[in-house]
């Protein structure tokens, strides 16, 4: 029985199925195996990267039997590149591998059993879908695309195939006309995005040209942003994710949380006598107001400040809904606690990161609120990232 494991031993395993982080859970003796991209059902030799105490993470060497659910990753960078890490597997096992690690968090993290059905919202386009992304250059390689995989050193991409031909058109622009020499630091980034007709918007604090405004209509709704502000960038299911985060809402009073350009806070004015958007980056708070004035909306306040701040220093408490959308990072520390005493009727909580959600979920239960229904959207086809919609009533 082999117990005195070390750095660079080499393990035959079976992978039971996918984790949170899309890891791949082995078993070895009394040891618990991490292998990032393997499939469930795969049989591989692996060797260990990592190690503490009785746990390890391991790097594929060899597949000695390949999972059904395992396929050719279709991009050639795909195992280098550190953006996708389930182009291994066809595209139902990742959505039943984003199921899993949404109810392991439930389960595992907020201690929750939920046994109702988890609809999974499946992505139109598996591939060409982002329309945002973040460019890494080495300046002085004069290489263009993503961090390497657990580094930061920047692979250079020719072809993306999760972008949306526009915006992968933009990267192979750029490889041809960027001035490398006008370049003081040897690491810079480039955010884009993609709007409506073809419309690219690119910044970087290294280059001089002007951000361009771009914007997206979906639901009767116009949306005005650009690369220095947040908007969801799988655009294929932004009307879906509007409906389920809002279904049944109504009332006089709505909090939208984290509002970013005001992707809720338009169609929620639809809906409420008024809404209160509150978002503490200054770009998306002023492309915010421009989009509720261009939609002749005036019952809608947006409040530059953080969500924390906001929520202390208010008495809200005839709120009828609160819509909150955190970053991955997850709320603030006070914020969950801060809605509490609110006592909204309704909450309707969007998240891009499973484990956040179960612990936030876990908290709202204790305060006498209860699950109405969990949605899952797969906004990050070929990763293991899942958007997740959880609706909330006070008992």
């Amino acid at each position: 029985m082999k117990t005195d494991y070390k750095i660079g031993d080499r393990l035959d395993v079976d992978i039971q199925k996918i984790v949170p982080k899309g890891l791949g859970l082995a078993f070895a003796e009394k040891l618990t195996v991490f292998v990032p991209l393997s499939a469930a059902g795969d049989k591989a030799r692996v060797r260990i990267s990592q190690l503490k105490s009785k746990i390890a993470f391991a790097e594929i060497e060899e597949i000695l039997e390949p999972s059904p659910d395992r396929i050719d990753p279709p991009c050639q960078y795909f195992g280098r590149c550190g953006g996708c890490d389930f182009q291994q597997m066809d595209y139902e096992a990742q959505l039943a591998a984003k199921l899993g690690i949404i109810q392991d968090s439930l389960h595992r993290i907020g201690k929750i059993n939920y046994d109702k059905e988890i609809p999974m919202i499946a992505s139109p386009n598996e591939f060409e879908y982002r329309s945002r992304a973040q460019w890494h250059l080495d300046t002085r390689q004069k290489r263009i695309g993503y961090f390497r995989r657990s580094s930061h050193d920047v692979i250079d991409i020719e072809h993306c195939p999760i972008l949306t031909p526009e915006l992968d058109a933009a990267l192979q622009s750029l490889r041809t006309t960027l001035d490398w020499g006008t370049f003081w630091s040897d690491r810079a980034s480039i955010e884009a995005a993609h709007g409506s007709e073809g419309s690219i918007s690119l910044f970087s604090p290294e280059i001089m040209e002007p951000t361009e405004d771009i914007s997206f209509s979906v639901g009767g709704e116009k949306y005005f942003y650009s690369a220095l502000s947040f908007f969801q960038g799988n655009q294929f299911l932004i009307e879906k994710l509007i409906e389920t985060a809002l279904n049944g809402a109504g009332g006089e009073t709505a909090l939208d949380l984290y509002c970013g350009v005001g992707l809720f806070t338009l169609p929620l004015a639809r809906k409420f006598g008024q809404v209160i958007g509150v978002e503490g980056n200054d770009r998306a708070i002023d492309f915010a107001e421009k989009n509720a004035a261009n939609a002749q909306l005036d019952n809608v306040r947006f409040v530059r400040d953080s969500v924390d701040d906001f929520l202390s220093g208010h008495n809200l408490e005839n709120t009828d809904f609160v819509l909150l959308d955190p970053p991955r990072a997850g709320t603030e520390k006070w914020t969950i606690q801060n809605i509490i005493k609110l006592k909204p009727k309704q909450i309707s909580y969007v998240s891009c990161e499973p484990s956040m959600l179960a612990r936030d979920l876990r908290t709202l239960l204790d305060n006498g609120y209860k699950i109405e229904s969990l949605t899952a959207f797969d906004l990050f086809p070929q990763t293991h990232h899942v958007e997740t919609v959880a609706r909330l009533k006070s008992m």
